[in-house]
């Protein structure tokens, strides 16, 4: 299970791996602004939780090229982490609208 505050950051790298299964970890870390010790934390989560799969994509001794791709579990965790982000945020303006309101 997944926190709250995790979540958006879950969602982002699944995001992010869906789109560009062939970038690497640096790379990826730095589009989502996240530190590398941070995206590793996140990746080897999502890893071990069955919604990722990482494969070598060249039999290259520094390893370097790895390929990132959503299993089908992975893309279901997507479709619902996105689902309750746009939830949540839908809410969040609700409540804000009723603050305009009042004043």
């Amino acid at each position: 299970i997944f926190y709250m505050k995790d979540n958006k950051d879950y969602l982002d790298v699944l995001i992010k791996i869906e789109k560009n299964p062939k970038q690497n970890q640096r790379s990826l870390a730095k589009t989502l602004g996240f530190s590398l010790g941070k995206f590793n934390y996140i990746l080897k989560s999502l890893k071990n939780k069955g919604y990722i799969k990482v494969k070598n994509f060249q039999k290259n001794p520094n390893k370097m090229n790895y390929f990132y791709y959503l299993t089908p579990k992975g893309f279901t965790k997507k479709t619902n982490l996105a689902i309750n982000y746009l939830n949540r945020i839908s809410k969040e303006y609700e409540e804000i609208q009723k603050e305009i309101k009042k004043n």
